[in-house]
Formats: structure tokens, C-alpha cells, sequence
């Protein structure tokens, strides 16, 4: 049997969002399916507005219930980084899985990450390894990406660009303003792919 996968991410500028769909188009690509979610807004809009970020996507189903997980066999998780660690919207979202964490609902689930940051320090791998804690507490087996599957794309220096053996991941530049290059959702896509490869085998 297939593994459910769901693509649970936050993106307040739709970099994330972008790295989410090159994520999901790598698991079709590998025959898989992936159900898209994004976790609720903790800022009102008027700081969003002040902010200029278009706020929540209104075609992406949001994550009310951390409930809502306890279907699926893996996740594949998108953080914009804050200071090298999780936004204020992931932490909100974790602090209501004590239900989860108590009964070992999500135990033995399989948890892949990408990220996005500002540039090229802001925590492309801090962001991911702040994330180990929280996916410990809960007995989710963290699934790296590593380096074969997407070697030469993630060690050319041609072009500056996100992604690490963590994850995939991007730049969004101190504004904001940069988009996800073709190379870097090629790693999502490449990274999406091997996930789903990986959970299949782990489920089978």
C-alpha cells in the first residue's frame, strides 16, 4: 500500500509555497500523491498588510487540528526560518500537538524538511537541526536528504542558491524579493521524489 504523505508548510511571501509544489510534483513523479495543507496565521492582517505579505493562501486547505496528521504515514515540513529556527507560526502550531505528543500519535511517522531564508547564513541547516528536538519528542524519524540523489546541483558554486543535505531549500533576500531559482526547485522536486522512494520502501 502507498504511504500517505502530506506537505505541511508556512510561507508568508509563497517562497514555501513554491518549494511545496516542486516538493509534491517530485512524490507524483514517483507515483506518489501528497495532500498540501498550511498551518494558520497567528499575525492579524493589518501587520500583514504593514508587512506587504499577501497573507494565507485561499486554495490551500489550512492545518487547524494537529489531529488531521495522525492519517498520514509522512510529512514533508516547509519552514521559513526566523533567526535560524521556527517561525512563531510553526511553534504556535507544535504547541497544540500535546495531545499527540502524550498518546505517541505520531510516532514512527517519517518527517522530511525544507526551508527558505534571507541569505546565505540565516539557516539553511540551523533551521533544520532546531527541528530535531521537536520531531525527537514526538518519536518522528527525521529523514535526511543527503547528497547522491541531487549531488551536482547542490554542490555547484556557480550560482548562489539553497538547499543542503538537510533539505531543500531557498533564498528569499533581505526583502523578500528573490523567488526560488529553476535550480533550486529542481532540488525540491528531486528532494520530493526521494522522500516518497524512501516512505514507500519504510511501509511496504
Amino acid at each position: 500500500m502507498a504511504p500517505k504523505i502530506a506537505i505541511v508548510y508556512y510561507s508568508m511571501y509563497g517562497h514555501i509555497r513554491k518549494l511545496a509544489e516542486a516538493e509534491k510534483a517530485g512524490i507524483e513523479s514517483a507515483g506518489g500523491t501528497a495532500d498540501v495543507y498550511q498551518i494558520p496565521e497567528t499575525l492579524p492582517s493589518e501587520v500583514l498588510t504593514k508587512m506587504h505579505a499577501p497573507g494565507p493562501a485561499s486554495d490551500v486547505p489550512t492545518l487547524e487540528d494537529p489531529a488531521t496528521l495522525e492519517q498520514y504515514d509522512a510529512f514533508l515540513l516547509g519552514i521559513p526560518t526566523r533567526y535560524g529556527n521556527f517561525p512563531a507560526q510553526w511553534k504556535t502550531f507544535w504547541d497544540k500537538t500535546g495531545k499527540q505528543w502524550a498518546t505517541g500519535a505520531y510516532a514512527g511517522k517519517l518527517a522530511g524538511l525544507f526551508v527558505s531564508t534571507a541569505s546565505l547564513g540565516g539557516g539553511q541547516e540551523s533551521t533544520c537541526i532546531a527541528a530535531m528536538s521537536t520531531l525527537t519528542h514526538h518519536g518522528i524519524i527525521y529523514v535526511p536528504f543527503g547528497y547522491s540523489k541531487a549531488y551536482q546541483d547542490l554542490v555547484d558554486l556557480s550560482e548562489v542558491h539553497g538547499g543542503s543535505a538537510w533539505g531543500a531549500g531557498t533564498f528569499a533576500g533581505p526583502d523578500g524579493s528573490r523567488q526560488p531559482s529553476e535550480r533550486e526547485l529542481r532540488i525540491a522536486q528531486v528532494h520530493g521524489k526521494n522522500f516518497y522512494e524512501i516512505a514507500a520502501k519504510h511501509f511496504s
